[in-house]
């Protein structure tokens, strides 16, 4: 079969997005790590479909999948790279898109300045529903990796997060303790492992290993839940600039059961037709 696709970034963090309305989308594990590969296919960090919505409350349909294969609950740079996809190809004409999602409804907001604001919605913090192995909430956990412990707060943006605090992201083990984290026994459905370093209350630097992809140059709802941890440590004020390799997010939460707010760019790259 052939399929239409759009290649899109945001801050680096990258996608091949379907339109799952007007051609028939059905992807394979092979398939979608063929396309995810970045010497024999298109390439790229997640694959994206936007398919029509299943409820009357929503305007389309939200599935995001792993470089691995593996179909995974949300993703921040993704949901504003699915905004300007389906305005620039006509699907929608609205300043506010509802898109329903694997972890419940998110709001998009395309604003003039090209930059995409998402509602990310309220972090939860229980353990079961993040989901992580704990006997009660805490603000931060102690957890044992080969022999060492280390310290993390656990936070879920509609995906898992395990967020640490480092000097130096720059110096920080994340291409040993992140797949290590991803994989570790207390989280059953795997782990984003974020390492952040706070410059100020209102400035944050981050790297994140995904589950299923690596490191990337940018995580969306890994500076969301960043932003969470740090404002339950105490560390940071409710609007915060945060600071990836792929660029910059601003990040917003006022705390409880308030809504994470998240703003940065979405920009088209290629157009193409693949045949699987």
């Amino acid at each position: 079969m052939k399929l239409q696709f759009s290649k899109m970034q945001g801050l680096g963090n990258d996608f091949v997005v379907f339109d799952a309305i007007h051609q028939t989308v059905q992807l394979s594990t092979q398939q979608l790590r063929f396309l995810a590969n970045r010497r024999f296919g298109v390439g790229c960090d997640q694959i994206l479909l936007v398919e029509p919505p299943r409820s009357e409350d929503t305007d389309f349909y939200y599935r995001i999948f792993n470089a691995d294969g593996a179909e995974v609950e949300q993703c921040g740079n993704g949901a504003r790279c699915f905004a300007r996809f389906v305005r620039d190809k006509g699907l929608s004409h609205q300043d506010m898109i509802r898109v329903g999602t694997a972890s419940g409804n998110i709001e998009l907001f395309l604003q003039e300045d090209g930059q995409v604001r998402v509602n990310m919605a309220a972090p939860e913090l229980q353990p079961r529903a993040i989901p992580f192995i704990a006997e009660q909430q805490q603000t931060v956990y102690d957890i044992m990796v080969s022999g060492k412990s280390w310290q993390i707060s656990a936070v879920s943006m509609g995906n898992p997060h395990a967020v640490l605090v480092v000097d130096d992201v720059e110096q920080a083990p994340v291409e040993t303790l992140g797949p290590a984290l991803e994989q570790h026994e207390r989280f059953p459905q795997r782990v984003n492992a974020g390492f952040m370093a706070v410059r100020s209350p209102t400035e944050i630097d981050l790297r994140v290993y995904e589950r299923g992809t690596g490191e990337t140059l940018a995580c969306g709802s890994g500076a969301c839940a960043a932003v969470v941890a740090g404002r339950l440590r105490g560390l940071l004020e409710e609007q915060v600039k945060v600071h990836l390799h792929g660029g910059d997010l601003v990040v917003s939460w006022a705390g409880g059961q308030s809504p994470v707010w998240m703003s940065g760019p979405a920009i088209g790259i290629f157009e193409g037709t693949i045949a699987l």
